[in-house]
C-alpha cells in the first residue's frame, strides 16, 4: 500500500491574496463545498486577526465543514494571533492552528532584525501558546527553501518537541530547484531525531514556473502533505495547483509511493467555480483544467486519437470531470439535447431556471454555427450571475461613430420590478455607457480594470468581458458579462460588479 498524501488546500487564504481574488464571505462558502466534494483533507480557511470578515469566514467554514476535513487558521508566531485563531476555531469539530516564523537568514537579519536564537525561541513558544488550545498544530518555517540546512532542521526538531504535529516547509519565493528541495527534506526527515512524530509538509510557489515539480520532489523525499491551490491562484506567480500535483501522483503513484483521496471528477467544476468568483481566466493550455488540455487540432493527433485514445492523452478526461460529448449543439437541437448536454457537464437545471436558459441557448445558436460546451458554461454563469440581484440589466443602446459623439442609453430592473432608465456621453461607448448606469446606481466606485476575450473560437464567439472596480474603501469587486454583443456583455459585467459591491455595503 502506498503512502496517503494528504491535500492541504489554501484557494481561501493564500489563494485570496492573489491581488484582485478577495472573496465575500458567501463565496468562500461556495468554494469551501466545492472542496469537500473533492474530498480535500485540510481547509486553510483564513487568517482570523487579519480582518473582522476573515474572523467570520473562519467561523463560517468550520461550521459548514463540521468532522469532514480539518479546519485550519493562519497565524504569526504573536499570541494575539493565536488567541484570535482558537476563538474563530472554537466550535470546530477538526480545528488545527498553523503558526509560524521566517527562518532563512534574509527573514532573521533583514524582515524580523533579529537573530537565530530569539527566532528559535519564538518558534517554540508560539507552538506551545497554539497547545493550549488545540491538539493539533502545524508550524510553518517560512522561507524554508533558502535557509541553512542545520538551523531549519535544529527548528524542525524543537517545535515537534513542543507539539507541532505537522511541520511545514515552505519554498517561499519559488527560489529552488526541485532536486536541491528534495534534498532539504531528504536531510530533515534523516537529521530530526524526532521527525517521525510529525508530518512533513510541502508548501512551494510558482516563480519560476516550478511549484508543482518541487512538491513532488518533497513527496518523493519523505513528506506527506502538500499545500496547493485550485488553479495554482496564491500570491504573485501562484502555488503549487491541486489538479497538477494530485494527477502527477495518480499517475505515478508506484514511482513515488504516493496516493490521495481526492475525488478527482470534481476539478474541472471547482476550476470554473474559482475562475468565475476571483475573475481569473483559466489560460486555453492550462494543464488539467484548461480548455485545450483535452483538445486535438493536429489531424496526426485526431487519427491516432480516434484510434486509440492513449496515443495522445494520458489522461482519461472523465477522470478530471472534462466529460466528452459527440452531441454538436446547434438552433436546431431540442430541450432533451441541450438537457442531455448539461447534465454530462455536471448541471442539473430545472424549471423555470431551464426555460431561461434555453431561451438563451437559441438566441446565441441563431448566431452561430455551433455551440460549444465553453458557451453553455458561460450561458449557465451568466444566468447564475442575475439571480437575486439589486439590479438587472433589461436594455442597452449606442450610438457612436465618426465624427458622432458616443452616447449610451441604459435600462435597469431592480429587484423589486421597478425600470430606471438613463442617458449619458462619454469619450467611447463603453464610458458613456458606464457614465448611464452610474446615474442610476448611484455608488461611488473607480474602475479599476476591463478585459475581454472569446469564450470559444471563430469570429461568431461569445463574448466575456471581466471588469474589476475599486469602492470608496478600497475594496476591489469583480464582475463577468457574457453575450453574443460585446457591449451588452460590458454592461452586463459592470452591473454584476456594483451588484457585489452594494450586496457588501449592505
Amino acid at each position: 500500500m502506498t503512502r496517503k498524501i494528504a491535500i492541504f488546500d489554501t484557494t481561501l487564504r493564500d489563494g485570496e491574496q492573489s491581488p484582485g481574488a478577495s472573496m465575500n464571505s458567501e463565496e468562500k462558502l461556495v468554494i469551501t463545498r466545492q472542496l469537500l466534494r473533492l474530498n480535500v483533507d485540510v481547509i486553510e480557511a483564513g487568517f482570523p486577526v487579519s480582518s473582522p470578515g476573515d474572523f467570520k469566514s473562519v467561523q463560517q467554514i468550520a461550521a459548514e465543514v463540521g468532522d469532514r476535513a480539518i479546519v485550519c487558521a493562519l497565524t504569526r508566531a504573536v499570541e494575539k494571533d493565536i488567541d484570535s485563531a482558537a476563538e474563530a476555531l472554537a466550535n470546530c469539530a477538526r480545528p488545527r492552528i498553523h503558526t509560524g516564523i521566517g527562518v532563512s537568514h534574509s527573514h532573521i537579519y533583514d524582515k524580523l532584525r533579529t537573530t537565530p536564537e530569539v527566532i528559535l525561541e519564538r518558534a517554540v513558544h508560539a507552538t506551545k501558546y497554539a497547545k493550549k488550545f488545540v491538539e493539533d498544530v502545524e508550524f510553518y518555517c517560512e522561507d524554508a527553501g533558502r535557509s541553512d540546512y542545520e538551523f531549519l532542521a535544529k527548528v524542525v526538531e524543537a517545535v515537534i518537541d513542543a507539539g507541532a504535529t505537522v511541520v511545514n516547509i515552505p519554498d517561499t519565493t519559488g527560489y529552488s530547484l526541485p532536486e536541491e528541495y528534495g534534498r532539504r527534506i531528504k536531510f530533515l526527515m534523516e537529521n530530526v531525531k524526532n521527525v517521525d512524530k510529525a508530518s512533513i509538509s510541502v508548501h512551494c510557489h510558482n516563480d519560476l514556473g516550478m511549484a508543482t515539480a518541487l512538491s513532488l520532489a518533497g513527496v518523493e523525499n519523505g513528506a506527506t502533505q502538500i499545500e496547493c491551490t485550485i488553479n495554482g491562484l496564491g500570491e504573485r506567480a501562484g502555488n503549487t495547483a491541486m489538479e497538477e500535483v494530485v494527477m502527477a501522483i495518480k499517475m505515478h503513484g508506484e514511482e513515488l509511493d504516493a496516493h490521495t483521496d481526492i475525488n478527482t471528477r470534481e476539478f474541472i467544476r471547482a476550476s470554473r467555480l474559482v475562475s468565475s468568483i476571483t475573475g481569473f481566466v483559466v489560460q486555453p493550455n492550462k494543464s488539467i483544467v484548461g480548455a485545450n488540455a483535452f483538445a486535438h487540432s493536429s489531424g496526426i493527433h485526431q487519427d491516432g486519437v480516434i484510434k486509440e485514445r492513449t496515443t495522445y492523452e494520458i489522461i482519461d478526461p472523465e477522470e478530471v470531470g472534462a466529460g466528452q460529448s459527440s452531441i454538436v449543439l446547434s438552433a436546431r437541437s431540442g430541450r432533451a439535447a441541450l438537457r442531455h448536454r448539461l447534465e454530462a457537464l455536471g448541471y442539473n437545471i430545472e424549471g423555470q431556471a431551464f426555460e431561461d436558459l434555453h431561451t438563451a441557448f437559441l438566441d446565441l445558436a441563431d448566431k452561430k454555427k455551433e455551440v460549444y460546451d465553453e458557451d453553455l458554461e458561460s450561458l449557465v454563469g451568466e444566468q447564475g450571475r442575475t439571480q437575486e440581484e439589486s439590479y438587472t440589466l433589461k436594455g442597452v443602446q449606442i450610438s457612436c461613430g465618426q465624427p458622432l459623439t458616443p452616447t449610451a442609453t441604459v435600462t435597469l430592473v431592480d429587484k423589486n420590478g421597478n425600470e430606471f432608465c438613463a442617458c449619458s456621453i462619454g469619450t467611447g461607448p463603453i464610458d458613456a455607457l458606464y457614465r448611464a448606469v452610474n446615474q442610476i446606481v448611484d455608488i461611488e466606485n473607480d474602475l479599476s480594470e476591463f478585459s475581454v476575450q472569446s469564450v470559444t473560437r471563430g469570429i461568431d464567439a461569445l463574448g466575456e468581458v471581466t471588469i474589476r472596480v475599486t469602492s470608496a474603501d478600497g475594496s476591489v469587486y469583480t464582475g463577468r458579462g457574457s453575450d453574443g454583443d460585446i457591449i451588452v456583455s460590458s454592461a452586463k459585467a459592470y452591473v454584476n460588479a456594483l451588484n457585489r459591491l452594494i450586496a457588501d455595503k449592505q
